[in-house]
């Protein structure tokens, strides 16, 4: 697996997108607003327990999954709530080997679907 793509850019993709570049990935996040430029000026770092800080200047980042092209593996690092939204920006990085492993945090929205019991049926707006 050489080229990532890390849709989120925030604490678990920062922090994966980070640890996978310094292991030798090639590594592309999808972002927006001030963290897109941010990773672009290269200001993404991972401050260390110790005090300390690791960089990796390598990263790229993008406001849409063409403009980094198709992926080995892309890692989905959003909030349930923001997995819809996202969904859009996954063109272009997906390939027919690409892997996709999805990391959301909270509950997404399509949970009860297929499930029996009191909340069959039902659809939450978010949730986390």
């Amino acid at each position: 697996m050489n080229r990532v793509a890390i849709v989120g850019a925030g604490a678990i993709g920062g922090y994966l997108g980070v640890r996978l570049a310094l292991a030798g990935a090639r590594v592309g996040f999808i972002a927006r607003n001030r963290n897109l430029e941010a990773i672009r000026s290269g200001c993404l770092r991972l401050l260390t327990p110790e005090g300390g800080e690791e960089h990796a200047p390598q990263i790229t980042a993008a406001a849409t999954g063409h403009e980094l092209g198709v992926q080995d593996a892309v890692l989905l690092t959003v909030k349930a709530h923001q997995g819809e939204d996202v969904l859009p920006t996954l063109d272009g990085l997906l390939g027919p080997e690409t892997a996709v492993v999805t990391m959301i945090n909270g509950v997404p929205w399509w949970y009860f679907h297929g499930r029996p019991g009191p909340h069959a049926g039902r659809a939450l707006r978010s949730g986390d």
